[in-house]
């Protein structure tokens, strides 16, 4: 019985952690305008 208060507790949280997440919505942001580099440089 313990097991199953214990699982449904940590389900709750779990829920609420992913339902405050959600709630916050996604991050305001932008890209870079620096290009990444996509080749290693070739060594000396």
């Amino acid at each position: 019985m313990r097991a199953l208060i214990a699982a449904t507790a940590g389900l709750a949280v779990a829920l609420a952690l992913v339902l405050t997440i959600t709630a916050m919505g996604s991050p305001a942001g932008s890209t870079s305008p620096k290009p990444m580099l996509t080749t290693v440089p070739a060594h000396p």
